[in-house]
């Protein structure tokens, strides 16, 4: 089978496409043929190195798929030959054939495409616990989503709006913001030129943002926790912009406000059944076609080093997918 290998950390341009034997479920695994890749943020950082985990050389990049359970591991119960699932690899998705644990992997309905399912399993699992199980996110409040064009901000922006919140779509160009109002975005702020401090307390009639999901950081998390409200939950997603910033604790008296981390990984391993039912409805809102991720572009194993590219470019306005 193919597969898309790092041998050496660098850049994408580094990464080559060769045959390996495909592989064997051990116990407790199945072999998902993956018809389905997609692409996040994290995979232009684990080829360099860069990501806290460093796999054994040489891994395959990709780190969420979808495709179908072709066979079974001695003690897998509750999964068929010929079921559709997705799930997250952590890394070595971009591959023709997965050897995964069958814990953990999500059912997917016939309605949902396999793009669709693979290009939601980490963008809408983190924001769906980071709004609704960090953020506390309630039907009629405000909030500021930064970073609001890639795959976990527009995935925030459209559980926003189901979740029955006002949304402040938050990114760097209008170009981006164009696909956030086509999401359902309420207000659009485009942080490059504007104050956002002065935008998200002028969108909310002065009162500052209930919760803002900051993917972002860098020099724009301290002006959104200046335009929060009082009691207002300030959600650290990420920092996209490149380094983490530091922010002044006095904020948090004036405003009598939270800052809260999010870290799903290790979160849902301690709430397993609560994540499960995260999923069951995140799966249910894709077949009422209440969430549809939008696809930047879909590529073979051996274009996906372009893809990356576009990554580290800031190309990407939704989420990228590889067919194996």
């Amino acid at each position: 089978m193919k597969a898309l290998l790092c041998k050496k950390f660098g850049p994408p341009s580094d990464l080559v496409v060769e045959d390996i034997p495909e592989p064997r479920p051990d116990e407790g695994q199945v072999i998902v043929d993956v018809a389905a890749v997609g692409l996040n943020f994290l995979d232009t950082l684990i080829i360099r190195g860069k990501y806290q985990a460093k796999p054994e050389m040489p891994f395959s990049p990709g780190a969420e798929f979808a495709g179908t359970i072709s066979a079974l591991g001695k003690g897998v119960t509750g999964y068929r030959v010929g079921e559709r699932v997705a799930g997250i690899s952590g890394w070595g998705s971009a591959r023709q054939k997965l050897a995964i644990k069958a814990e953990g992997l999500v059912h997917v309905p016939d309605e949902v495409d396999f793009d669709v399912a693979a290009s939601g399993v980490i963008a809408y699992g983190t924001s769906y616990h980071a709004l609704k199980d960090r953020g506390e996110l309630k039907p009629g409040e405000t909030l500021a989503v930064l970073g609001a064009s890639g795959g976990v901000g527009l995935a925030a922006v459209e559980l926003g709006k189901v979740m029955g919140a006002k949304v402040i779509a938050c990114a760097s160009s209008d170009e981006k913001l164009a696909i956030c109002k086509e999401k359902g975005a309420d207000v659009l702020v485009n942080y490059t030129p504007e104050n956002l401090k002065d935008a998200l307390r002028e969108a909310t009639g002065g009162q500052g943002v209930d919760v803002v999901y900051d993917a972002v950081g860098g020099d724009f998390a301290e002006p959104a926790l200046r335009g929060c409200a009082f009691f207002s939950r300030y959600l650290v997603v990420g920092f996209a912009a490149g380094y983490i910033p530091k922010i002044p604790l006095n904020l948090t008296l004036l405003k009598s406000c939270d800052i809260r981390g999010v870290e799903w990984g290790k979160w849902k391993l301690y709430h397993q059944e609560i994540n499960a039912e995260n999923d069951r409805q995140i799966m249910q809102w894709h077949v009422e076609r209440k969430l549809k991720m939008p696809i930047h572009g879909v590529y073979s194993l051996e274009d996906m080093p372009r893809a990356l590219e576009e990554f580290d470019n800031r190309q990407v306005v939704g989420k990228v997918i590889v067919h194996p």
